[in-house]
């Protein structure tokens, strides 16, 4: 039996995200953003989130307009600036929001590790840089490697192709990204998809994430923007 919840309305997929809630987010900039549920966590009204993403938001859409709605802490992210992050950009300026900057490769591994129950890992990515400073160093193999921990979200806000009537996902193309691996890091991992079919209908080669990893999902019509079209 499936443990995933099959929702009608984006505002049954977000209800109950608290106050102070981590957010991951999937994404690398636009591809694989979950636009609606972004959208439904606005409408629903969480406040002091800190966000994980790979950026820290595009344009005036997705996860800009959540910062743009003075409903985030703190970003956790690898690019928090590109041609078109001014709304990040603009309150990070104001001190009115935090950032905590991480490799790309480090963020996308401090998830894995949250998913499969490692407590933390050394890493010489970042090690000798601002970055590291007060933090626990050791020499591995004669080099200099930095000590990671895990990050754990209380939700994952992630997108895909398709789900199963199990909770299986497949994704479409580089919009793959992120959502696996928060998927598995999250205590619950809320899910908008373009379509649910019967089980078995997906080829069982090609499902990524396991539908033991999702507790919700709703169907929605996918968005597609592009860098001009966030502006």
């Amino acid at each position: 039996m499936s443990r995933t919840s099959f929702l009608e309305t984006v505002e049954e997929a977000v209800g109950g995200i608290e106050d102070g809630s981590t957010v991951l987010v999937g994404g690398f900039g636009l591809a694989g953003m979950p636009f609606d549920l972004v959208d439904g966590l606005i409408r629903q009204g969480a406040k002091d989130l800190t966000i994980v993403s790979n950026n820290a938001g595009n344009g005036e859409v997705g996860l800009a307009a959540l910062l743009r709605a003075g409903r985030v802490r703190k970003v956790i992210c690898s690019f928090p600036r590109q041609s078109d992050s001014h709304v990040f950009d603009g309150l990070y300026r104001a001190g009115r929001i935090e950032l905590e900057l991480v490799p790309q490769g480090n963020l996308a591994e401090r998830m894995r590790a949250a998913g499969a129950g490692i407590g933390a890992f050394y890493c010489p990515t970042a090690a000798g840089t601002p970055l590291a400073e007060g933090r626990e160093t050791r020499i591995i193999d004669g080099r200099l490697h930095l000590l990671e921990y895990p990050i754990k979200g209380d939700v994952a806000l992630i997108s895909a192709h398709r789900a199963d009537t199990m909770g299986n996902l497949v994704y479409r193309r580089t919009a793959r990204n992120f959502g696996p691996v928060m998927a598995t890091a999250a205590a619950t991992t809320i899910v908008q998809v373009s379509g649910i079919v019967p089980a078995g209908s997906l080829d069982p080669e090609a499902v990524v994430t396991p539908g033991i990893y999702v507790d919700r999902v709703v169907a929605v019509e996918q968005r597609h923007y592009t860098v001009e079209g966030a502006r």
